[in-house]
């Protein structure tokens, strides 16, 4: 059975595992990133930490068929580089080139939320999919599509940007400086100040009382937890923000027809809370859902070892 390496690459941690062609992350090996120290010094640390891997696994690289980079940021596929990754303070860097100096096997980068997209299609929620779309809620949206088996890249091998998606003619200003993206709306960032709002509206609300009637303790839980608790506004914000969702992850399933839609990131947490309301929405906004099949959404289940396993998936031919 052959075997992949794959390669988290954080801002914090350089998280490392050993994938065998099944999908199944064999051990995880992990070092601090350190990013100040230079690029150089990062990639020798990859390297190290791959053959630590392997070593933990009982094997040595000549085992290994290829390793796999989940770049926090835009990478050019084609020339094996990093455009620009932010967090790590990098620009136009040859990390595939230069990893290659100390790994004597063919080397694959990706963008590190196409690469959870893809580990959950090999192994998570989507396994059995040849196709998905990833929808991950944090601070921002992030995510990847995948299309038989394979992440779809565009033609310039950058990836895709779900939350930066056209969603609201001239709206909410995005992160992105933007106005009107998908992520403006649905993001985790985007719920907190939706139910901030809600909240000065409505001063009898119980979300008051969850947060200690401190608006600074506002989290992405907090209207949530108060819908659960039948508040009126708080089950106002919850149905307006998994709407928001619901429009602009059917905008994406209109257009690429995807086998399966996942929901990853902090509030998917709220389980079937979000996704039986998200479902019914999709169905009711989505286009010919009374004739032909239409994608359920459903929880990642794979958490931080999807970006792993993903990376490692990179090098993968059936």
């Amino acid at each position: 059975m052959r075997n992949f390496i794959g390669i988290d690459l954080g801002g914090t941690n350089i998280a490392v595992g050993v994938v065998n062609e099944a999908g199944e992350l064999l051990v995880k090996h992990s070092v601090p990133t350190n990013p100040s120290r230079g690029f150089m010094s990062v990639v020798k640390d990859m390297a190290d930490a791959s053959i630590a891997a392997a070593e933990k696994a009982g094997l040595t690289m000549e085992d290994i068929t290829s390793v796999g980079v989940g770049v926090p940021g835009a990478v050019d596929t084609k020339e094996n580089s990093v455009i620009l990754a932010v967090n790590l303070d990098w620009k136009g860097v040859p990390l595939g080139d230069e990893l290659k100096k100390y790994l004597d096997t063919p080397v694959y980068l990706g963008n590190d939320a196409d690469c959870a997209a893809l580990g959950e299609t090999f192994s998570g929620s989507a396994k059995g999919c040849d196709s998905a779309i990833m929808i991950t809620l944090g601070t921002g949206i992030g995510g990847g599509i995948i299309m038989n088996k394979k992440i779809f890249c565009g033609c310039d091998g950058n990836g895709t940007e779900p939350g930066h998606s056209f969603f609201i003619f001239e709206g909410e200003t995005c992160g992105c400086g933007k106005k009107g993206c998908f992520e403006a709306y649905a993001s985790c960032t985007a719920l907190i100040r939706q139910t901030k709002a809600k909240m000065l509206e409505n001063p009898e609300s119980k979300m008051w009382d969850l947060c200690n009637k401190n608006i600074d303790n506002v989290s992405g839980r907090t209207a949530f937890d108060a819908a659960r608790l039948d508040d009126a506004a708080a089950l106002e914000v919850v149905d307006r923000y998994i709407t928001y969702i619901a429009g602009g992850t059917v905008g994406l399933v209109n257009t690429f027809r995807p086998e399966i839609v996942i929901i990853g990131g902090g509030v998917s947490n709220e389980g079937a809370y979000l996704l039986d309301p998200l479902n019914e929405k999709m169905r009711a906004y989505g286009y010919g859902t009374e004739l032909m099949p239409f994608p359920t959404a459903v929880k990642a289940t794979l958490g931080n070892d999807a970006g792993i396993i993903g990376a490692a998936m990179l090098g993968f031919e059936e």
